[in-house]
């Protein structure tokens, strides 16, 4: 039977809003993490038979199907073709899903899966400055002129009982955790350099390291006046992109490749798209019995968070170990790079398996519409 495995994952340093990132063009951005995904594994970029990539906001310098213009800026050979994908916030999620289906099913033998977003050249909402995407039906259906995140993170947060000094103290350990684990070289053997305005660029540099519940006690509400979520314990808006190398466990013996890990099981699936942030607990549910597996088989899961309500609710819903989520800290330190995230935390987990020996993975991401990814991962190596 074939199968697919992922040899490598690599990604760009997150870069913040108007930060060392902004001046990169992200089909640049793009072609970089392809390049030293090639270049990390001796792998001939005519071996590549499809090149899948997540980005949300396909508009401006972002237009265009910046998969395929990744190619071209990677100087790979005109043969490669790419596409683009969105799936909202888990875009290059899906991305490695549809690498993974393709390779199984036999349609390709070596796929690169990931994704880019550069929000400060292109920022969240651009898309809708010019017309209305829900259109009537949608608007009829659940009786609404628009669909808002923020509300919904409020709706979950009232529903689960979370109150701003637990959610602010969610996010507070992001930061803690994201630090620790750059002080610890934990994203040394995944993130290439990009060149920035200074030289070369290496480091997330999202994390507040001086950050108190002091200082989060003082922003203010964004989405309601009595509400609890804030700026500080959202995602951070960011710049960055990720690839990960991905092909039958054949066709990398064939090529002197150790993988690093299987892709062992995924699932999307969509909720109530009202509340929007709810999909990946039924997701996690879906896909454990997919894989077979429960809850305490997992040795580390990655739930994006776009706000700290979304992973908390998760938690209760699931039983997760809340020491097993999210280890590295998560969006709220570093940064959330819509169509970029899912291969970034799909790196981090991968590596972070790598690192302690964790045999499963679990990632899970929030997704406009009220949609959810859910993948398991395997770890390979030894």
């Amino acid at each position: 039977m074939r199968d697919a495995v992922i040899v490598d994952a690599v990604r760009a340093p997150i870069g913040r809003r108007n930060g060392t990132l902004a001046g990169v063009h992200p089909v640049d951005l793009a072609a970089d993490v392809l390049i030293a995904v090639a270049e990390r594994n001796q792998l001939d970029p005519a071996s590549v038979d499809d090149v899948i990539w997540g980005c949300v906001t396909q508009i401006a310098d972002q237009s265009t199907n910046v998969g395929r213009l990744a190619v071209l800026a990677a100087g790979w050979p005109e043969t490669i073709p790419g596409v683009t994908v969105d799936r909202a916030c888990g875009s290059s999620q899906q991305a490695v899903h549809f690498a993974a289906a393709s390779v199984i099913s036999g349609q390709n033998d070596v796929v690169i899966a990931g994704g880019v977003e550069s929000m400060s050249r292109v920022p969240l909402g651009s898309a809708r400055a010019t017309g209305e995407p829900f259109g009537p039906r949608v608007r009829d259906r659940y009786q609404r002129d628009s669909f808002s995140q923020g509300l919904g993170a409020e709706e979950i947060a009232r529903r689960w009982g979370l109150d701003r000094t637990r959610l602010d103290e969610f996010a507070l350990e992001s930061h803690l955790r994201a630090a620790a684990a750059i002080d610890a070289g934990a994203f040394a053997g995944q993130i290439t350099p990009v060149l920035g305005p200074d030289g070369a660029f290496t480091m997330d540099e999202g994390v507040r390291r001086q950050s108190s519940m002091a200082t989060l006690a003082d922003l203010k509400p964004a989405f309601r006046e009595d509400g609890v979520i804030h700026a500080g314990n959202s995602s951070q808006i960011s710049d960055g992109s990720a690839a990960l190398l991905i092909m039958t466990s054949e066709k990398a013996a064939a090529l002197g490749l150790r993988p690093l890990a299987r892709f062992h099981s995924g699932v999307a699936l969509g909720d109530d798209p009202v509340t929007m942030l709810t999909a990946p607990i039924p997701a996690t549910r879906k896909v454990l019995a997919r894989a077979g597996l429960s809850i305490d088989d997992i040795g580390v899961f990655e739930v994006n968070e776009a706000f700290a309500s979304v992973p908390l609710a998760w938690e209760i819903e699931t039983g997760a170990d809340h020491a097993r989520v999210n280890p590295l800290g998560g969006a709220i330190a570093v940064g959330h790079p819509l169509g970029a995230s899912g291969a970034i935390l799909m790196t981090r987990m991968i590596h972070h398996m790598v690192d302690h020996g964790l045999q499963y993975g679990l990632q899970t991401m929030c997704e406009a519409g009220g949609m959810a990814n859910a993948t398991v991962i395997e770890l390979l190596a030894s």
